[in-house]
């Protein structure tokens, strides 16, 4: 009996549903012209928050709503004491371990005025507007990628550069240090590793749109990552899950095989997980070891998310629906819909391969077949990204 792909999911129907919801307009009541405006009440802190700042901050609910008290009053007290302190200001830090604000002052004769605002008075040497010019002439510089960052420190009062751990010594380092303290009161920090931005990482399981069609990410390799080929041809543009330019089609191959690889870049990059959708914690990959016939096996996807099942036969020749054969597919008992094409088939923490197509689906059950990752590294010499 010839098979169906689990693939190709046209977005009308999100794009039906998201134009509905931008559609909707929110209510407006007018006031009385006369009225002044309410009196600005703090909102309660909601649960969620107060637990993060216990899981992150070691704070008990208490210590979080007073933290949380203690620096509202400090954005009305900094405002004050800016304003009292005039140009000898020299900045301004929230001291957490005593709930109060911290300014810096030039000139002594502004600490009472200061003091008067609220907040607490430390004496320093530059101004604020004497170290954001200063910064402003470093931004000028060119930095080689072993600086990491740099910012005006109203504590330290300085301009504080970030160089990455290990690079101070480099020349093109030591130079533009050289250029940075010839025009600013410079401190010179470390960080571990040079900063990137935070697009989004390519996750196994996640969905990526190729025009009309929405798959599901495979596994990350270093440079990209693997996916079917049926989503889309060489060459072809990649859009994230939240729509951004992930990379292209680099690779694809189908029929007779059924896998492909994506480069990425414009501020993605590749992690070595692959999504649990809250079913389970999601999975770290450590390697590709192939697991043998009989091994329960797991499969992420972004329609149907997260499913098991046994792996039923290797080597398989599948003739699809449309007439398109694929060899060398390897069999599982596990559910697949359209639009999981393409993700992430593992066994404990070992890459099996990416989603091909199936017959049935989650609701009644069926089977689904999957492309071996390790054939798709071998053909395009990819380097799984593992943990």
């Amino acid at each position: 009996m010839r098979r169906k792909t689990s693939t190709r999911v046209g977005l009308s129907a999100l794009l039906l549903a998201a134009t509905c919801t931008a559609t909707g307009l929110a209510s407006t009541a007018t006031a009385a012209p006369d009225s002044p405006p309410p009196a600005p009440s703090p909102a309660p802190a909601s649960t969620a928050l107060l637990d993060a700042m216990e899981r992150d901050l070691g704070l008990t609910p208490a210590a979080a709503r007073e933290r949380l008290a203690d620096e509202r009053q400090a954005v009305t007290t900094e405002r004050a004491a800016r304003q009292a302190a005039g140009a000898a200001y020299g900045g301004s830090w929230f001291d957490a371990g005593r709930g109060r604000l911290t300014v810096g002052v030039t000139e002594r004769r502004a600490a009472a005025d200061v003091r008067a605002a609220g907040a607490d008075v430390r004496l320093v040497r530059h101004s604020a507007a004497r170290l954001d010019a200063a910064k402003a002439r470093v931004d000028k510089l060119k930095a080689p990628s072993g600086v990491a960052s740099w910012r005006v420190d109203a504590k330290a009062n300085r301009v504080v550069v970030d160089v990455v751990e290990g690079q101070r010594a480099d020349n093109d380092v030591s130079a533009f240090l050289r250029k940075a303290r010839a025009t600013a009161p410079v401190q010179v920090g470390t960080v571990p590793d040079a900063p990137s931005t935070f697009a989004a990482g390519t996750v196994g399981g996640d969905p990526y749109y190729t025009g009309n069609v929405r798959c599901s990410i495979g596994f990350s390799v270093h440079g990209g990552f693997v996916t079917a080929g049926h989503c889309g041809r060489a060459g072809a543009g990649v859009r994230g899950w939240d729509g951004s330019d992930i990379g292209t089609f680099q690779g694809s191959s189908f029929p007779d095989n059924d896998y492909a690889w994506v480069s990425v870049g414009n501020g993605w990059w590749t992690v070595p997980v692959v999504l649990g959708w809250g079913t389970i914690p999601d999975q770290l990959v450590r390697g590709s070891a192939e697991a043998p016939v009989g091994s329960s096996i797991c499969r992420s996807g972004s329609t149907t998310k997260w499913h098991c099942g046994q792996l039923l036969a290797k080597n398989e020749t599948v003739n699809y629906s449309d007439g398109t054969v694929v060899h060398q597919l390897t069999k599982t008992s596990v559910c697949a819909e359209g639009g999981d094409s393409g993700g992430s088939f593992i066994s404990g923490d070992q890459a099996q391969g990416v989603t091909s197509g199936g017959w049935g689906n989650c609701g009644s059950g069926g089977e689904t077949w999957f492309q071996p990752v390790n054939e798709i590294l071998q053909r395009y010499g990819l380097t799984l990204h593992t943990a």
